[in-house]
């Protein structure tokens, strides 16, 4: 089995070819290839984490789409002076489909 550690987004994922992934937005179309650089390659017995072995190892992805995550309710309330703020976030991301570890 062949699965790769790769930064995507601000945090570290561990992917294998056909996986689908959630991170953070990237500035990239549906549809369209994206590499990600790998951290550590893991392929049957051999573990790979020599930073001039890594750099020969590309881990592609195709970008599947833009969403949204789940609404975040933010409340602040301080008693006795009728101050109460209500606000909200979604946090933007990429789905991505891994194509290819090489």
């Amino acid at each position: 089995m062949v699965y790769a550690i790769v930064k995507a987004g601000g945090r570290q994922e561990k992917v294998a070819v056909g996986d689908v992934v959630v991170v953070d937005r990237l500035a990239a179309k549906a549809g369209s290839t994206i590499e990600l650089p790998a951290l550590l390659l893991v392929d049957g017995e051999k573990v790979t984490t020599d930073a001039q072995d890594l750099a020969k190892v590309s881990v592609t992805a195709e970008v599947v789409r833009d969403e949204k995550g789940p609404k975040i309710d933010i409340l602040k309330y301080k008693n006795k002076t009728g101050y109460r703020v209500r606000k909200g976030h979604r946090q933007k991301l990429t789905r991505l489909k891994v194509t290819g570890i090489n």
